[in-house]
């Protein structure tokens, strides 16, 4: 057995926490239209889960600290169900929501599971639901690659062929701890980079003055809703450019836009935002399905009305600072800033940004039409959390910018959600239009105008 990543040990403490709840769950579903293989398909994922060792990976607790004990492909048992789909396309959505919500028992259980939902002869959906302590967004691509290559061969009746992988997760969770050093070494990555986000992060508030509807309870169930987002092509490439111009990035760009709505609805003008990072800084972990991400608290100053080309430059020098020292896991930052603890609320944050750009990452299964199919999956583990997808054509054109805002339900209403992203968005567009007028001037009730609401006392836990 080796010991876990820096990064996993986070996560299945809050398993731990969490008992049979799904929290850390991934599911994604995919919809099969044609004559699909199912004895193929799983054996297909089987030899997947055999050849990405993170997915046959338990966890055993030895005082309290995970370690992870990787089955031998005989021990492999993949959770398989292959169950008739309900004919009205609520209750299939309600199925597939029931099916994502079970946790794991990462003592016991695999990190995955299969379920296949036969909706005809040659019409089925695929639902794969992961913990998050084994695969992020990025292993999306592997994992679907690995599937497609060993499908194409066990229904031609042969074993798939691999390319031999370079390292295995269970290297990088002992480099990265080689990599980081000791703490009481002053010289070494890990303490170099401490002291900067002890600098960086300093008195940070510990909660923001969001515009709250309920009081915070003092356990969150962590239940969600989405309020959808969409940028038309035309708005997607006026703020590109303004990105250019400015030597900055979109990510960037939406950053300062999300920092000064946050400022203009009551939040303050000290803003701090957490970021995921994708982690793979070697080209050799590209092919691994594993948990690499970590979370940046990227800390903004919208004070003194600045315009927008200004605070963008603020957000820059925030942004490429914290990536410059994104090797040190977020929990050791916690530990190291130890600020007031509480189960009502993270630490440091409340709000996530994450921007990505969409690709094509599915199941490729001969003779099948494979298309991603949604799945509602009403979790959010934080206050808000803003997604944002940017889509481009194979020349760089851009195509337009969906996404979404999850929000807890426990704190607040649906009309409060829409309140926001409709000031994102108009923020966005006035912006685009003009970047270089003080924020201040663009609080009119046509754009920027105060989110009514009651008074609300905030409980401290």
């Amino acid at each position: 057995m080796i010991q876990s990543s820096l990064t996993q040990q986070r996560l299945w403490f809050l398993n731990q926490l969490e008992e049979s709840e799904g929290t850390w769950n991934v599911p994604v579903a995919v919809r099969l239209r044609g004559p699909v293989d199912l004895s193929a398909l799983s054996r297909a994922v089987r030899d997947t889960v055999i050849r990405q060792r993170t997915l046959r990976t338990v966890f055993v607790d030895r005082g309290g600290v995970p370690w992870q004990r990787v089955l031998e492909p005989d021990e492999v048992r993949v959770p398989w169900e292959v169950v008739a789909a309900p004919a009205d396309p609520a209750e299939l959505a309600a199925r597939l929501t029931a099916h994502s919500l079970r946790g794991f028992d990462l003592a016991a259980e695999l990190p995955l599971r299969v379920t296949v939902l036969e909706r005809g002869p040659q019409d089925r959906v695929l639902l794969l639901v992961m913990h998050h302590i084994a695969m992020d967004g990025w292993s999306l691509g592997p994992l679907f690659r690995d599937v497609s290559t060993a499908y194409r061969a066990r229904a031609e009746g042969r074993e798939p062929v691999w390319e031999p992988l370079p390292v295995e997760y269970t290297d990088y969770a002992e480099w990265q701890r080689e990599l980081l050093g000791e703490a009481s070494d002053p010289d070494s990555l890990l303490s170099r980079q401490l002291r900067y986000w002890q600098g960086a992060l300093a008195a940070v508030p510990a909660e923001l003055p969001l515009p709250f509807d309920r009081p915070r309870p003092a356990v969150p169930s962590h239940h969600g809703a989405a309020v959808p987002l969409r940028l038309d092509a035309e708005l997607h490439e006026a703020l590109t450019g303004l990105a250019k111009r400015t030597g900055t990035s979109l990510f960037m760009v939406f950053h300062a836009a999300l920092a000064a709505t946050l400022t203009r609805l009551g939040a303050g003008t000290d803003i701090p935002i957490a970021v995921p990072t994708a982690g793979r800084s070697e080209e050799m972990l590209d092919d691994l399905v594993g948990f690499f991400i970590n979370t940046l608290v990227l800390r903004v100053d919208t004070s003194g009305d600045p315009t927008f080309e200004q605070l963008l430059a603020r957000v820059r020098d925030v942004a490429l600072g914290a990536f410059s020292h994104q090797d040190v896991p977020f929990d050791r930052v916690v530990e190291e800033l130890n600020p007031q603890r509480s189960l009502s609320r993270q630490a440091l944050f409340q709000i996530v940004l994450n921007v990505n750009e969409s690709g094509e990452t599915t199941l490729r299964l001969p003779g099948v039409e494979c298309t991603e199919h949604p799945v509602e999956f009403p979790v959010v583990r934080f206050d808000m959390w803003l997604g944002l997808s940017e889509s481009k054509a194979p020349d760089g054109e851009c195509r337009g910018v969906v996404g979404e805002l999850l929000y807890s339900t426990e704190l607040f209403d649906p009309g409060t959600m829409q309140n926001l992203a409709e000031k994102f968005v108009s923020l966005l567009r006035s912006v685009a239009s003009d970047p270089r007028l003080p924020l201040a001037s663009r609080n009119s009730p046509r754009t920027l105008g105060a989110v009514r609401r009651r008074p609300v006392h905030l409980q401290t836990p």
